[in-house]
């Protein structure tokens, strides 16, 4: 007699890792339960991705106003307060929005902290659920610095709920977190230094258009202390002293952007005998740990693609036409861009124009984006990009640093992913004008 579960398929976390497959799972009458002790959807649309372009736009609008200067006249200034209050009218509707869906497909959703404690069952504040499969999609937490004074640090979520902008802020930390958030402050008015560990940063980046970008910043009045080893935080009468090689530096916020780690402590992974490290779980080509009814999705794998919102939601895909009996093929990763939303922006998907320059098969086309017609419509005055195609001539990478480089790598998207030739290039017909447009005349 087959053993008799709670649920077909039970979710730890409720992210992007989850529920973009977990209700179409649950449509096609699958029993589903997802454990969430937090807000529902996880980080992305909560205290990530929604909430950062929602404060973001402001300060791509005062960009335009300012490169149209003379066309576009009086002045513009972001109002702190007022965009933080926006935001929140983005984003807060959404939990309840994605708990919705998920409730219309008649999943169960299991408020509390979720535990392994064998391979068919989670503990849930001392209530157990059982399931044939377990999904392990628990995202990632801000890495904290650990030295004295810690706690006077914050993290991104602090910074997108401040509902009045510091004089000053001290950035501790590299990443795209940090470059996004000095953006964003420098912008609207704050005094913003940015103290990295090395001497660079976005290093996952083409360095050419980031030292543009850093220029940029710099001019803006932006400060950068490369090689700073921060020892300590103090707290000073009106603020924080920030202790870092053989000096020290005054600061008003401190934010603590020194990366992100992944949640696979105190859920149970040790008791259940799941291999994983610092780096997340350990999955094969199904993304199936271990155990094998146990698999992971999201941020939460260790995976040398990136860990960002759209490859949890392929995961998340492709674990539901597993679970569903569609194709127990393994999964098979499609190009996947990442951008920084600096202004400019830089965007990028496929074969780097560092990996085409150590490889002969590689041929490389430069772009200076500002001498097209399109890009002068808004005047912009930073703009390059790097094609990378192979001996084929088919498009197999781009990088690009402008105002609209998301839009143009996504349109890029489709010839890398599907290696059109130029016949097939030839049968896509844009609108114009457009980005698409100009984007693909570049090719």
């Amino acid at each position: 007699m087959a053993t008799q579960y709670d649920y077909d398929v039970l979710y730890i976390g409720s992210g992007h890792g989850t529920f973009d497959g977990a209700i179409p799972l649950a449509a096609r009458g699958k029993k589903v339960g997802v454990i969430e002790d937090d807000l529902i959807g996880g980080t992305c649309p909560n205290r990530g991705c929604n909430a950062k372009i929602t404060l973001d736009a402001p300060v791509a609008l005062t960009r335009l106003t300012e490169q149209m200067n003379g066309i576009v006249t009086g002045g513009i200034s972001i109002n702190w307060e007022q965009n933080e209050k926006h935001m929140h009218e983005v984003i807060d509707p959404l939990p309840d929005m994605i708990a919705g869906l998920m409730k219309s497909v008649h999943i169960d959703l299991i408020k509390g902290y979720g535990v392994l404690s064998d391979p068919h069952t989670v503990m849930v504040d001392d209530q157990a659920k059982t399931a044939e499969n377990i999904v392990i999609s628990t995202g990632q937490h801000p890495h904290r610095l650990d030295i004295p004074g810690k706690e006077l640090a914050h993290d991104s979520e602090a910074f997108m709920n401040l509902k009045h902008l510091p004089r000053k802020i001290v950035i501790i930390g590299a990443g795209y977190i940090s470059m996004e958030f000095a953006t964003i402050a420098n912008a609207a008015g704050a005094d913003v230094t940015v103290m990295t560990h090395g001497d660079r940063v976005l290093r996952k980046f083409y360095q050419p258009f980031v030292d543009q970008v850093v220029a940029d910043l710099k001019a803006r009045g932006v400060k950068f202390i490369y090689n700073a080893e921060v020892s300590q935080l103090e707290k000073s009468t009106d603020g924080v002293v920030v202790h870092y090689n053989d000096a020290q530096l005054d600061a008003d916020w401190v934010l603590d952007a020194t990366g992100r780690k992944p949640n696979v402590d105190g859920i149970g992974l040790d008791k259940v005998g799941i291999t994983y490290s610092t780096n997340g779980i350990a999955v094969n080509d199904h993304l199936q740990t271990n155990v094998n009814n146990i698999y992971a999705s999201g941020d939460v794998i260790d995976k040398e693609q990136p860990k960002l919102t759209p490859t949890a939601i392929f995961e998340s895909m492709y674990l539901m036409h597993h679970f569903a009996g569609d194709s127990d093929e393994p999964i098979k990763y499609p190009a996947i861009p990442s951008v920084v939303f600096t202004s400019p922006r830089i965007a990028k998907v496929g074969v780097s124009p560092d990996e085409a320059a150590q490889n002969e098969h590689y041929q490389t086309a430069t772009n200076h984006l500002p001498d097209d017609w399109y890009r002068q419509v808004t005047k912009e005055t930073l703009g390059d990009n790097v094609l990378v195609y192979n001996q084929q001539h088919q498009l197999v990478g781009a990088t690009e640093m402008s105002d609209q480089a998301e839009d143009a790598i996504n349109t890029l998207l489709p010839a890398i992913e599907f290696k059109l030739d130029a016949d097939q290039l030839g049968r896509l017909v844009t609108l114009f004008p457009s980005i698409a447009a100009d984007t693909m005349g570049q090719l």
